[in-house]
């Protein structure tokens, strides 16, 4: 055979090869490209809007088309004409899914322009709701690794949820809580454990690992758990198959009716179907199927629904702190965090600046120091989906201070503006201030040794600006005299300043007050919270739109007897039971009275027990029932009612 020949042949077979093997690839690339969205649309689909079919059509001027759209979407919100601009955004993302600055403008019509249109909270909840699910569910999953997508989705959870500019805030921080309740279920109850940084965090991390640790299918599930397969067959039926998360608000209901005071009056009224959902829950068959198939519904709803990795969500309350997930503030955190770590293996020295690092990581400071601020969630759910307002306190949450610090250094490596040669860097200026409230706070709770610490950290910090000529004086006085010059300026009007000076000094009354048997300190705390709380209602009330509240941030429930009613309930339910015993017989009665209700329900049960097995003393001897309690409780429903009438009010005008 002649060489020509034997080369002509072995090419041709070398030919054929790469061609089977394309064959094969070509497959496999084709079910990826699907699977992860990463195909253009080649047909239009029912519903879409006409100008889908229109780009279709015109084949490779698709690219100009779309140029146009956008060009016409971006003139109509100028006009106002939001929904049309809806309508074109929504056309572009079909056409072109990896166009970033679409998804974002769509969503951002919808969560800022569209919302404040609409004239009550459940209406603009609706519409901002609809922007986070877009970018989550929709725009990232089309673009995986967009650092732009992950900072607005960010953005919108940080400032139009947790901030305070938008009239209905308060409303959406519950819709938030609510649904994350039934997403996650009710956090780590508090303990003694989770009075240490340390100590809380380790209970999150255990509380979100039954959940990255569940089976991925129901299929696995079943040869796990037989009975929870069961389980699952029996509870979707009784919930019409609507899926995971119809399945996790019925449990989470009964579980919250359970330990309400309004148990009896609910169970009266429960019909056919919940009633045989509470017997599964009682059913001694499936005590342990329970915890089984809760996790996974929890996991596939988490990976489906929300976009969002179990895996990925401890690594981040590892690295941060006790994250509760009911707070906006968190996923802002998750978002603008994410974002930034699939975005690090991509850029190059000459890419950097392509890449907004700066922002993005200022977002992420940013919901450190709100979860420090307001991190500490108090939520009555039960009431929530009862249709009434709802119990919805945020306090602040020492664990994250020193998150702040230990990531600030690894922010400012990745910041181009923010190198030493600069006199003035943004990252120094928002620590030194943060560092000023955090010393006040803990002073203010009575630990004035950690805000000696944290004073002490101010004036070494190495990074300090020098812009500022007064800063040298501010950290060479005594301690007691920096606080007190810190509350002397327009700053004691700031919300968030209020809250840590309120809620700082009720943790102190409690704790070195009541506690400590000290009650010169409990009745000093206490007073200066409630001149603090007064004098920040009186200079910031005003009227708004929406949203049900008179408050320009509503940070702070307008009642103290409430606010500091509901701080003592929590911060009891903290100690042990001999320290909170001895805590609440030396309390006032009307801080008895909101605590009662909460150590019944869920303590009364094994303090009896521990009682009839002779190793305590009944629950009446440790916390007996103070008087007024019937009072008590018709103050709350009429607080209540008016509340909701009031907010009735408010929609009707």
């Amino acid at each position: 055979m002649k060489r020509d020949t034997i080369i002509q042949l072995g090419a041709a077979t070398l030919g054929l090869a790469c061609l089977g093997l394309s064959g094969g690839l070509s497959s496999s690339i084709s079910n990826s490209a699907g699977r992860n969205q990463l195909t253009y649309a080649d047909t239009a689909e029912e519903g879409d809007p006409p100008e889908v079919a229109l780009g279709i059509a015109m084949g490779a001027f698709r690219g100009i088309f779309v140029n146009w759209l956008w060009f016409r979407a971006n003139e109509m919100k100028e006009k106002g004409q939001y929904y049309e601009a809806m309508e074109l955004a929504r056309a572009i993302t079909t056409l072109q899914p990896r166009f970033p600055q679409v998804w974002v403008f769509h969503a951002w019509n919808m969560a800022y322009n569209i919302s404040v249109a609409t004239n009550t909270p459940e209406e603009r909840w609706q519409w901002v709701d609809a922007g986070v699910r877009l970018l989550r569910k929709e725009g990232i999953r089309a673009n995986p690794n967009d650092m732009l997508l992950h900072k607005e989705l960010a953005w919108i959870f940080l400032h139009k949820i947790a901030g305070i500019t938008d009239d209905a805030n308060q409303y959406y921080k519950r819709q938030v809580a609510q649904e994350w309740t039934i997403v996650l279920g009710d956090p780590p109850a508090r303990s003694i454990e989770s009075r240490t940084r340390e100590g809380a965090t380790e209970q999150f991390v255990a509380w979100l690992g039954g959940i990255a640790d569940a089976p991925d299918t129901i299929e696995a599930l079943r040869a796990a758990d037989p009975a929870a397969g069961e389980l699952f067959d029996r509870v979707n039926a009784l919930t019409d198959g609507r899926g995971s998360y119809d399945i996790l608000r019925r449990y989470e209901s009964h579980h919250a009716m359970r330990t309400s005071i309004f148990r009896a009056q609910a169970e009266a009224s429960m019909g056919e179907q919940n009633r045989a959902f509470a017997s599964l829950m009682d059913d001694p068959r499936f005590k342990d199927a329970w915890p089984a198939l809760l996790n996974h519904l929890r996991r596939r709803l988490l990976l489906d629904e929300y976009n969002m990795e179990p895996e990925r969500m401890i690594r981040y309350t590892r690295k941060y702190g006790p994250i509760d997930w009911r707070h906006p503030a968190a996923h802002a955190l998750y978002w603008s965090a994410r974002g930034v770590e699939e975005s690090l293996g991509r850029w190059t020295d000459e890419s950097r600046r392509d890449y907004d690092f700066i922002n993005t990581d200022r977002v992420t400071i940013q919901a450190l120091q709100e979860l420090y601020r307001s991190g500490d969630v108090y939520f009555n759910f039960f009431d929530s989906i009862a249709g009434n307002s709802g119990a919805y306190q945020l306090a602040p949450n020492a664990a994250f201070v020193e998150s702040y610090g230990e990531v600030l250094e690894e922010l400012i490596d990745r910041s181009w503006a923010d190198q030493d040669k600069r006199p003035y860097t943004v990252y120094s200026a928002g620590y030194e201030n943060f560092l000023r409230d955090a010393i006040r706070f803990f002073y203010r709770r009575g630990q004035k040794d950690l805000a000696q610490e944290y004073y002490h950290r101010l004036g070494t910090y190495p990074r300090q600006n020098i812009n500022d000529p007064f800063f040298k004086v501010d950290v060479s006085m005594t301690l007691d005299a920096f606080v007190l010059k810190e509350l002397q300026d327009d700053r004691v009007r700031s919300p968030y300043v209020m809250v840590s000076e309120v809620m700082g000094s009720l943790q102190g009354a409690y704790v070195n007050g009541l506690l400590a048997g000290d009650d010169e300190v409990f009745r000093t705390g206490y007073d200066w919270a409630r001149q603090a709380h007064r004098y920040y209602y009186e200079t910031q009330v005003r009227d708004i739109v929406a949203g049900g509240t008179d408050t320009r941030t509503g940070v702070l429930d307008p009642d103290f007897r409430i606010v500091a009613g509901d701080t003592f309930a929590r911060i009891i339910q903290l100690m042990r039971v001999d320290q909170a015993s001895f805590m609440f017989q030396r309390a006032p009665v009307d801080l008895q009275q909101f605590a009662y209700d909460f150590l019944l329900a869920a303590w009364k049960p094994e303090i009896d027990t521990q009682a009839a097995a002779g190793t305590g003393r009944p629950f009446e001897e440790m916390f007996p029932e103070p008087p007024g309690m019937d009072a008590h409780r018709a103050y709350l429903a009429q607080v209540r009612a008016e509340r909701q009438a009031k907010q009735a009010d408010l929609e009707q005008n």
